[in-house]
């Protein structure tokens, strides 16, 4: 009997195992995406006025959040993508440090997600990055799922 659960611990383990490194895949893949749809609705020119009203709420006293230039703005999330590409190897290995990156990925992806939803919501109208928001949200939450199950 104890055997037999030992082999279910293991099977599950092997399954969860499994399961982080599409699920990781989907992330970068899906953070590509939104990149890409970002880029191509202008986001910077709805994004950067933004900031900037919230740093003057804020009385200039920091430079938060950031304004970007275009080339900037793109660059910095390519290498995004390239670095969480490069990561999974691990993910598919299932080494159990990669936990904390799907985590931190998975919320960044579902608060990403809920701000394009929300913000095109309040606007009234679809913002820049609307169109994959909804596969933020989905791919984060099969994310933070599958880091959850990691042995």
């Amino acid at each position: 009997d104890a055997e037999a659960r030992r082999a279910g611990a293991v099977t599950a383990s092997s399954a969860a195992v499994a399961a982080f490194g599409p699920a990781w895949i989907a992330a970068t893949v899906v953070l590509a995406l939104h990149v890409a749809d970002e880029a191509a609705h202008d986001f910077l020119a709805w994004y950067n006025p933004q900031a900037l009203r919230i740093r003057r709420a804020l009385g200039n006293v920091v430079l938060f959040p950031p304004t970007f230039t275009f080339w900037t703005w793109l660059f910095g999330l390519v290498a995004a993508v390239v670095v969480l590409g490069c990561l999974t190897p691990f993910a598919y290995a299932g080494a159990s440090w990669m936990r904390l990156p799907g985590y931190v990925l998975a919320v960044i992806h579902a608060a990403n997600g809920l701000i394009h939803l929300v913000g095109s919501a309040i606007a009234r109208r679809s913002l820049p990055g609307a169109l994959t928001a909804p596969l933020l949200l989905v791919s984060g939450g099969w994310l933070g799922y599958a880091a959850a199950a990691l042995p």
